[in-house]
């Protein structure tokens, strides 16, 4: 059985999933790839995973880095889950570009090189939004693309971890990066 439960952020709500013992998705309501992971068959219950997922929520929407994560549990492919892995590990406040990611699943795997195109398709369904920070990705040249939670939010998120927004921008519809 999988669990839901609802919280609402200062910039939108966001559905929170469990298989009832381990966090398995968050997204801002309405996001794309919302609750792909989430079975049809699902309850709202209140859980201690949930309960330690909402400190971590408000300690982060106050500002503050959490320092801590929520026990979580993701299926998927093995590049996907060795992608998700390496976004965990992208510091608050910080930013990396997917040819960053890519250039070390490359070198993780012995490769001479990855697509950034693959690398953004796995950032891009991420299941536990914010929490495995898929908003610290950029494009090399300082394009705030593909977040599936709308670069308004994505702009809102670096925002409030205070990331030097000067070197980026959002595109312009039709421009080719």
């Amino acid at each position: 059985m999988q669990y839901i439960y609802k919280y609402q952020s200062p910039i939108g709500g966001i559905t929170i999933a469990s298989d009832g013992s381990s966090l398995t998705g968050l997204w801002f309501d309405g996001q794309k790839y919302f609750a792909a992971s989430l079975s049809p068959e699902h309850e709202e219950k209140v859980l201690p995973v949930f309960e330690q997922t909402i400190e971590w929520l408000d300690c982060y929407f106050s500002g503050k880095n959490p320092g801590f994560m929520p026990e979580m549990h993701l299926e998927s492919t093995p590049f996907r889950l060795s992608v998700w892995e390496i976004l965990k590990k992208i510091p608050y406040g910080k930013i990396i570009t997917y040819k960053d990611i890519a250039k070390e699943i490359a070198r993780l795997n012995g490769l001479s090189s990855m697509s950034t195109q693959a690398v953004g398709n796995a950032v891009g369904h991420n299941p536990i939004s914010i929490i495995i920070p898929c908003h610290r990705v950029v494009s090399c040249n300082g394009s705030l693309t593909g977040y599936a939670g709308g670069i308004s939010k994505k702009i809102e998120l670096l925002t409030l971890e205070q990331v030097d927004m000067t070197n980026l921008f959002v595109p312009k519809k039709g421009t080719a990066l």
